[in-house]
């Protein structure tokens, strides 16, 4: 029959019941976006204890453990010949030897190293008694500024002990040789991670050929 309500359509009576349920719900919302959100809770940094062995010497600290191992030499115990230069592991400013290996002290924690052998460039000689390459790059006048000094001293020294190992580079033309000549090419490859924005370049390479005995 023409007109005829299905069983399925809604009533007035459902439409209205759905209306107001629609509206209990927004007004929920409303009330629940108008709660402040509940405080959050702010929790001390974890510390810990660190016995550091640095220059020869032990130190005891107590460090939140974010602290990086440049911040903890420079911050906590005064050895700022390391330099804060990027922060980022990308200049080379705070190059330190760790067991006789260079790192950048920027992109490790100081609890990491418990144990380790650390060496800053103060660790390195003193003066009347300078380490051969600190006396090279005064000699050879391998600094302008001396803001990467620290870190190129550093570096320099790491780098020929990897060059005494054999280590190759990726400037090494055949790296199955028993013996790697300290080319140019060679020291340039090895020392790129360490920037000097006053381009003593020329002299630096200097430097590290009168040490490493390829002059």
């Amino acid at each position: 029959m023409a007109g005829a309500k299905s069983p399925t359509d809604p009533t007035r009576r459902t439409i209205l019941e759905t209306a107001a349920a629609l509206t209990a719900l927004g007004g929920a919302g409303e009330a629940m976006a108008d709660t402040p959100p509940a405080p959050v809770e702010l929790t001390t940094p974890a510390s810990h204890e660190v016995a550091l062995k640095i220059n020869g010497e032990s130190r005891a600290l107590t460090l939140d453990t974010r602290t990086t191992l440049l911040d903890a030499l420079r911050e906590h115990l005064g050895l700022t010949g390391s330099k804060k230069g990027c922060d980022h592991g990308q200049c080379g400013a705070c190059t330190v030897l760790v067991d006789g290996m260079r790192i950048a002290s920027c992109l490790t924690f100081a609890v990491m190293h418990q144990g380790d052998e650390i060496t800053t460039v103060e660790g390195l000689g003193e003066p009347g008694r300078l380490h051969p390459m600190q006396a090279a790059f005064i000699d050879h006048d391998g600094f302008q500024c001396g803001y990467c000094t620290s870190g190129q001293i550093c570096s320099a020294v790491g780098m020929l002990a990897e060059h005494k190992m054999g280590w190759p580079s990726h400037a090494t033309h055949d790296v199955s040789a028993a013996t790697i000549a300290l080319s140019d090419a060679e020291i340039r490859e090895r020392m790129s991670g360490n920037l000097c924005r006053c381009a003593a370049y020329p002299n630096i390479l200097a430097a590290i050929k009168d040490v490493g005995g390829a002059a």
